[in-house]
């Protein structure tokens, strides 16, 4: 029998103006009868954050941090329970569902130690003819309502890192979860009114994007975060011009292989793992693999061998590692971009096969850079192999995108690694492993058209707060 999820207005159950159903993108079936939030209901969710603004702030950072850790230690005990919801809305393999459930709490616990030690600065500025027996003391404060959009890939975590930081900045939440994922967000908001949240400083609303709008253009949020696709992030941006925009957007991350790199074997595995995980449906993901030349044959082989062994199809079986996209669209676009590539081409060396919504991990080479597949983000489990001559025309490539979320090298020589970090137009530079390792209290987040802003529960919580200054003067005289 399918789950019945309801919509949180103020921290309370609803009905919303109707229904719609999720099916699971491994079999069709349905999953979820989910409430969904029109118009109205919209509204009343905006308002209730607009006056829950004040009882937010109010809440002291002990509190605020109490909230989170209880809110952590009841999603530990659920873990199953929620990695279940993953799986059947989502597609994500099980074993990938419970990493995202146990990095969740991670986002969680780490929001709660940015709550308990919030950034305070003192300026002496006596050293100044202007500040002659003046202290001037910088707090932060919460910027007001904040309205909070999420994508499918990772419908538990990214959600924590809109949530969390909120919860640690006080700052009231209306969150707009993806309409195949709400499962997992709705629980959460659950979870953190259960753990003491004040009702009226959170609301989860699955609704239709076009019904959205309207919340963008309320100035009433005063941040508007959102993670998602490059189109839709910059039209948001120019939709809320005239106050803060955080976006976590697309990429189409390179991993560059040196001579030194390691063990070819060991790198290809890790290669591939970063780049057909989850279908490959990860803005870091891998998806253009740069090897020196001298290099080139002996990775080519071992690449080869990593992608096909690959376990694809049943997101419910342990060992799977890429499960299916996410509909059926997105299936039929990753497989004519193979198709088109091949047509222009390139090589394909191993996969690209399709049963259903899954899509064998592809490799191909000798793809020109005009095609999708190395110029745009296929957000699908295909990478693309090249070979380069000098570590300078690796960095030039990787730069060669409209993109610039993370990127991996594998090198021992650290001062290729500090000439990477120089050059390289990107939010992070990862040595010796993918670009799609995170830890999550680390910032994140890119450059170009990935977006602006950081995540990361003390970055988040900045783009969420704002300094406020107080000057002590010595009496006049």
């Amino acid at each position: 029998m399918a789950r019945r999820v309801s919509l949180l207005v103020a921290g309370a159950p609803e009905a919303g103006e109707g229904t719609f159903e999720i099916r699971s993108p491994w079999d069709g079936r349905v999953v979820a009868e989910v409430a969904r939030a029109g118009p109205a209901t919209l509204a009343r969710a905006a308002d209730a954050a607009a006056s829950a603004a004040a009882e937010m702030a109010a809440l002291p950072a002990r509190a605020r941090a109490e909230i989170l850790e209880r809110a952590a230690a009841d999603l530990e005990r659920r873990a199953d329970e929620v990695a279940t919801v993953i799986v059947e809305e989502a597609g994500k393999p099980v074993t990938l569902a419970r990493g995202e459930v146990a990095r969740a709490l991670d986002t969680l616990r780490a929001a709660a130690a940015v709550a308990r030690s919030p950034e305070t600065e003192a300026l002496d500025l006596s050293g100044w003819a202007s500040g002659a027996g003046s202290l001037a003391l910088v707090r932060r404060v919460p910027v007001g309502p904040v309205l909070a959009i999420t994508p499918f890939n990772f419908p538990l975590n990214l959600v924590a890192h809109k949530l969390a930081p909120a919860v640690a900045a006080g700052c009231p939440v209306v969150l707009k979860p993806a309409s195949q994922t709400p499962g997992p967000a709705v629980l959460l908001g659950e979870m953190l009114v259960a753990a003491g949240l004040p009702g009226a400083g959170l609301s989860v609303v699955p609704c239709r994007g076009a019904d959205a709008e309207p919340l963008v253009a309320d100035r009433r949020f005063r941040l508007v975060t959102f993670t998602g696709s490059a189109e839709v992030g910059w039209k948001l941006r120019r939709l809320a011009w005239d106050r803060r925009v955080a976006l976590e957007l697309g990429g189409n991350a390179a991993v560059v292989v040196e001579p030194d790199g390691g063990d070819p074997a060991a790198i290809s595995r890790r290669i591939a793992a970063g780049a057909f995980a989850y279908a490959g449906q990860s803005c870091i993901s891998v998806q253009r693999v740069l090897v020196h030349e001298a290099l080139y044959d002996t990775m080519r082989g071992e690449l080869i061998a990593a992608t096909e062994r690959t376990p694809a199809g049943d997101p419910a079986r342990d060992e799977t590692v890429a499960g299916p996209l996410i509909d059926e669209a997105n299936a039929d676009r990753v497989e004519r971009w193979i198709r088109r590539a091949v047509e222009a081409g390139a090589t394909l060396l191993a996969g690209g096969t399709r049963e259903g919504n899954v899509v064998r991990p592809a490799l191909l080479e000798n793809v020109p850079a005009d095609q999708p597949l190395v110029c745009e983000e296929v957000f699908g489990p295909v990478a693309v192999l090249s070979g380069y001559r000098s570590f300078e025309d690796a960095l030039a490539r990787v730069n060669d995108s409209p993109y610039g979320l993370q990127a991996g090298i594998f090198t021992r020589d650290i001062g290729r690694i500090r000439r990477a970090w120089d050059v390289l137009e990107v939010g992070g530079v990862i040595q010796n492993d993918v670009p799609t390792w995170r830890s999550d209290p680390m910032p994140y987040g890119g450059v170009k058209r990935s977006g602006a802003g950081r995540e990361g529960p003390l970055w988040a919580w900045r783009e969420m707060t704002e300094e406020r200054l107080l000057v002590l003067r010595p009496d006049p005289d």
